[in-house]
């Protein structure tokens, strides 16, 4: 038999050790190392997370009420090209946001290592197909939205036709001797001109308009949404950091997309065309969203653990049905939309500056992934 002497026993004990080291690289359920923050001082940390929350609330308000201010600025008319060019920017800030910063930050999370041993998560891309089912969802609930106001729109609609025409009969309307025409009078002309009561086009126009609404609230409450869940998810992380190259890149990267994701909603907004009630409300939701998240960071920073498996499962699920939402509002209900608008599709200069406009959004939001 071999003699195995101490050389060899220390060998085979470090071997044997090897696997005990290699789980011990993921530290999860305990804070990260405090060798960084030994050396910083958490006054100035937090004085940091402060100018946070002012440069990220003042970024996004300025960013979600510049197109509400419209009819004091001619150049943001939703009818403008500009207008067209600042929202295709604005789209390709929240496509990269998705594509580049969200869903990458998704797969890692629910992929840790510290999950191995909490169900099947690093077993399957669960990131990717929650991402899948947030898109469908969205689309499904976009269709069945739009048919619903569109329906109770109609239906308004024939309601107060009846009435009018109720109304007519029993007062009597002053019609001429031409039966089935309404006598009118036109200002354009200082003349008389006689017409159908409805006429097919107009009706049409109406019609088209008032779906064209529909759609445009629709849109800018669902884009919301996805905004508002990745929103507090990135406030909390920034909140609860406890270093300042952490925190530095991480308030440069969310001003900036702020306020250009902000542009992009206020531009849904402002076609929708809401009461003013309405748009204040949508409009201070967006701007203090991502500031609350951090101010509950901030909160729960010492008791938060980023690396704990009920954080990461939690922040990878929502990180992930947010990137699904963005992703598919980006693509279909604001590019695709503009860029089949006849307008920027008849007029060559428009339609190339906003593609121009598209890549660079997308270019510079996807920049920032360097640093943050």
């Amino acid at each position: 038999m071999p003699h195995f002497d101490e050389t060899h026993g220390c060998i085979v004990f470090l071997l044997l050790l090897l696997p005990v080291m290699a789980s011990g690289d993921c530290k999860c359920d305990i804070a990260e190392p405090d060798a960084i923050q030994s050396h910083q001082n958490s006054t100035q940390i937090l004085k940091l997370k402060v100018i946070s929350i002012a440069s990220i609330l003042v970024a996004g308000a300025l960013g979600v009420c510049l197109p509400l201010l419209s009819r004091k600025l001619p150049f943001l008319n939703p009818q403008s090209g500009i207008f067209f060019m600042v929202k295709a920017f604005a789209a390709g800030v929240i496509l990269a946001t998705g594509f580049v910063h969200i869903l990458p930050d998704a797969f890692d999370t629910l992929s840790s290592p510290c999950l191995n041993h909490h169900g099947p998560w690093s077993k399957f891309p669960f990131a990717g197909l929650i991402a899948m089912l947030a898109s469908v969802a969205t689309l499904m609930t976009d269709s069945i939205a739009t048919g619903y106001y569109k329906k109770q729109h109609l239906k308004n609609n024939s309601t107060k036709q009846v009435s009018a025409e109720g109304d007519e009969e029993l007062g009597g309307g002053r019609k001429d001797e031409h039966v089935g025409k309404v006598h009118m009078h036109t200002h354009a002309t200082h003349g008389h001109a006689h017409g159908p009561a409805v006429d097919v086009d107009d009706e049409q126009i109406i019609t088209s308009s008032s779906a064209e609404v529909i759609r445009q609230r629709i849109i800018s409450q669902v884009l919301e949404l996805g905004i508002v869940v990745h929103s507090v998810i990135i406030g909390i992380s920034l909140g609860a950091a406890q270093s300042i190259e952490t925190i530095k890149p991480l308030l440069v990267a969310l001003s900036f997309h702020q306020f250009f994701e902000g542009m992009g909603l206020g531009g849904c907004i402002c076609q929708a065309k809401f009461k003013s009630r309405s748009k204040a409300i949508m409009a201070i939701l967006f701007s203090l969203t991502t500031p609350m998240g951090i101010a509950i960071g901030v909160g729960i920073s010492g008791v938060y653990r980023e690396n704990s498996p009920r954080a990461l499962i939690v922040e990878g699920i929502f990180n992930s049905a947010s990137a699904g939402i963005l992703i598919y509002m980006a693509l279909v209900d604001l590019l695709a939309a503009d860029f089949m608008n006849p307008k920027l599709q008849s007029n060559f200069n428009i339609q190339l500056a906003a593609h121009l406009s598209l890549l660079l959004g997308t270019a510079s939001m996807s920049l920032l992934a360097i640093w943050a």
